[in-house]
Formats: structure tokens, sequence, C-alpha cells
């Protein structure tokens, strides 16, 4: 069967759900035909951490490295798909007793919330225990299917502090509804913002 390459990125718009506190996404006309320009532009305004969006490590850590310093070689390989249905938080006894694979992507009630719906401070994130086992496996990169991997005001955001201060990439914000658990081929590109602690990002999943 051929494969395909299933997009499983939020689409910057109008209207999506954004972070408390973080300004709306804003497309706004520049240059217009239909006012008498040559070409049509526009002005884009969003936060650095809108929809589908990954955070590098200086996000939480001062001194941790910027997102152009990041290797690009973890935006492309396989990963494991792991689903958690029916829990409301991911604890290490969640993650089962195998080592973990080196890209992880979690897929829970999340992925079908709607992408302009209201923000829900019950979404599905990572605890600080298992955010560890994250880094004792070798997990260098993680994805999770709502706009943080930590809980909503965990207390001192000790499972951002516990990913980043090790290098693990994380990517917030994925859309994995429809996509069964297993080992998948995932691309994730991250605009090329230099200086920047993170960026919105495409995300594919390759799936048969």
């Amino acid at each position: 069967m051929r494969m395909q390459w299933r997009d499983v990125s939020i689409p910057l718009r109008p209207g999506m759900t954004v972070w408390p506190g973080d300004p709306e996404f804003q497309l706004l006309p520049d240059a217009r035909i239909s006012q008498q320009a040559s070409c049509n532009t526009s002005i884009l305004s969003f936060s650095t951490h809108a929809g589908t969006h990954c955070d590098a490590p200086w996000h939480f850590e001062e001194g941790g490295r910027k997102l152009h310093e990041i290797d690009p070689a973890i935006f492309f390989g396989e990963a494991v798909v792991m689903e958690f249905p029916g829990i409301d938080l991911i604890r290490e006894c969640d993650l089962g007793k195998e080592k973990l694979p080196p890209r992880l992507l979690f897929k829970t009630r999340n992925s079908d919330y709607p992408i302009e719906a209201p923000f829900n401070t019950h979404f599905v994130a990572i605890d600080r225990e298992a955010a560890q086992r994250l880094v004792d496996d070798g997990v260098r990169l993680v994805g999770v299917d709502y706009l943080s991997v930590a809980p909503y005001k965990q207390p001192g955001q000790t499972t951002h502090h516990i990913l980043l201060k090790n290098n693990v990439f994380v990517v917030e914000g994925l859309r994995l509804n429809g996509v069964s658990p297993g080992i998948h081929p995932f691309v994730v590109l991250p605009l090329p913002v230099m200086d920047a602690d993170g960026a919105p990002c495409r995300a594919f999943i390759g799936v048969e």
C-alpha cells in the first residue's frame, strides 16, 4: 500500500485557539490588487508559540540553545505514536517498562478538540516524573497534541525545565486524530527564525 503524508499541524488562521495572554493570530492586508496595487501582500502577526510549534531550550532555560542552534537532523525520521485514551495526565507508569524510542508522539483526547475552541485548561499533559523518564531513556524529540507539554499552570514549570535543560526537542499542538499508534515517518519543519525561543511548525506523518 502506498504511503501518504498527512499534515498533522494546525492551520494558522484568525480565531484559532491561543495560549491565554498570547496575541491572537492576525493576517492583515498590506497591498491589494482590488485597491489598484500591483500585487496582493499581507502582514502576519502571531506568537512564536502559535498553533503547532516547537520549543527551543531557550524558551525556559536562559542558557539554553536557541532555535537556529538545534541540529536539524532531529526534524526528520521515524517516530512512535503512543495513544493514551481516557487519561487526564501522562504519568511515568503509563509509559510501560520498555526503553522508549528517540522520537515519540503522544496522542490523547486533545486531538479531538476543535482548533477554534475556547482554551481548555484541562488538557492532557505530561507530569514531571514522566518527563524525567523520557530524559533517562534518551528521548530526543517529544510531541504532544495540545499547546503545552506541561499541565496548565504547573508549579515551577518542571516538565518544561526537565525536558528543555536536557535538550529534548519539544513539539506542541499536533493534531493526531486518525493516526494509528505505532511507528510512522515524521517530519517537523520549524520556521527558520534566528535567535528564537520557538516557532510555528509544519508537521507531517506518513500513513499507509
